[in-house]
């Protein structure tokens, strides 16, 4: 059963981002890797993979603060039909719902510590059924992630360019990140970004 209820962590002193290794797992399809100079391309990546997603996706977000992550899953909320100012950085909370043609789970588990508190927020319950999870400091969890899930870095290039590399783990994130690709190229370079504010 999910709560919608926001989970407050105890406050602590985060670590650095390394990043993930993923250990026993293939990448089903090659990994892609684009450059975002702004965060409506940032959030254009975003509404693509929104929209490509079928529900019970798990998708892994790394790097640093500031790097674009909260702006990509503003822009995946927008590809699941949910209001993009619905996503807010949930640093200071674990979980954020909200619902679009499918349920997402936006978690921040930048300030756990240890699996045990990770798991006593209840997390391990939104990895079936149809909600999407994107997870933010992902690393902070990887022995609890789903073997096959979506991995997305992102890391600082200048002052507003990104690089993001995609990489899938497992045979349904390669489905999603193949129709991902196809659906990013279809997308205008321009897309409707009406009453948004975003940081990328």
């Amino acid at each position: 059963m999910r709560s919608n209820k926001s989970l407050q962590p105890n406050g602590t002193k985060p670590a650095k981002t390394q990043p993930p290794v993923v250990k026993g797992s293939a990448a089903v399809v090659l990994p892609w890797t684009l450059l975002s100079s702004s965060s409506q391309q940032t959030d254009r990546l975003g509404q693509a993979l929104g929209r490509t997603l079928r529900g019970g996706e798990t998708i892994a977000l790394y790097g640093p603060l500031g790097a674009g992550k909260t702006a990509l899953v503003r822009g995946i909320a927008q590809g699941l039909g949910a209001a993009p100012e619905a996503v807010t950085s949930p640093t200071f909370v674990v979980i954020h719902e909200c619902q679009g043609r499918l349920p997402l789970a936006h978690m921040d588990w930048y300030r756990i510590t240890s699996l045990r508190e990770l798991e006593s927020t209840g997390v391990m319950e939104y990895f079936s059924g149809q909600t999407v999870t994107a997870i933010e400091w992902a690393d902070k969890g990887l022995a609890l992630l789903p073997q096959d899930r979506i991995e997305i870095t992102l890391s600082h290039r200048a002052k507003q360019s990104r690089a993001i590399q995609l990489n899938a783990t497992g045979p349904m994130s390669g489905k999603v990140l193949a129709r991902t690709r196809q659906a990013h190229r279809r997308m205008p370079n321009k897309i409707s970004n009406k009453k948004r504010i975003t940081k990328s």
